[in-house]
């Protein structure tokens, strides 16, 4: 099981990225400054790092520079607020492995984990089965019944974060989320508008509303 190092020292990200990654099948341990950071990547075997820069004690592109100074390559995405096409660069530069700015859809951060796994060799599903759809993660692409649907970006990766919990049920607010980013408004009703989308275009049956709670994947 791929062991994730979380080092963010706002607890509202820390958590939310604790949880969906916990969700995800991952062990998670979190950090909340840099010293930490650099410190446990060192003593502890972890097969990811997610960064922010911003740390108190030790800047995240600090402790970066010195995983990579002494020869550690334990792969690094970057998880920050800094956009500007010069942090990016000194970032990369630095040695991580990919670089994401918040406000950010959680989605998007577990294909980015996955696809730097993927990299090491580590095994990853590639395909999501619910019923007679299935939804190909590398293509991203959806069949019901070997018929391709066609799919926006969005509603994949919505139909992707109810296949990755099937007969569980998720609150509107776990949705916007995961598939729309945190700084979405948690008052849009958005979520209800794509879940129509998804039902005309993969059955009517398969995604249930649980009143006052949530959608779920038929079990």
């Amino acid at each position: 099981m791929n062991r994730v190092l979380i080092a963010e020292d706002e607890p509202r990200i820390a958590a939310f990225l604790e949880k969906g990654l916990r969700a995800a099948g991952y062990v998670t341990t979190v950090v909340a400054s840099g010293v930490d950071a650099a410190g446990y990547a060192r003593g502890a075997d972890f097969d990811l790092m997610i960064l922010d820069l911003g740390l108190p004690g030790q800047d995240g592109l600090a402790v970066l520079a010195q995983l990579r100074s002494r020869g550690e390559r334990l792969p690094v995405i970057v998880l920050t607020a800094r956009d500007a096409v010069p942090d990016r660069v000194t970032g990369l530069d630095l040695g991580a492995d990919d670089y994401l700015t918040k406000p950010f859809s959680f989605e998007e951060l577990l294909a980015r984990v996955r696809a730097r796994l993927r990299d090491r060799g580590e095994p990853a599903p590639t395909t999501l089965a619910a019923g007679p759809v299935r939804l190909d993660l590398i293509r991203r692409t959806a069949s019901v019944a070997g018929q391709e649907v066609e799919l926006t970006a969005r509603e994949f990766v919505l139909a992707e974060t109810l296949a990755r919990h099937p007969g569980q049920v998720l609150s509107r607010e776990q949705l916007l989320d995961r598939v729309w980013g945190l700084a979405h408004d948690p008052g849009s009703n958005v979520v209800d508008v794509y879940i129509g989308y998804l039902r005309r275009k993969l059955g009517a049956d398969l995604i249930q509303t649980v009143r006052g709670m949530g959608y779920r994947l038929a079990p």
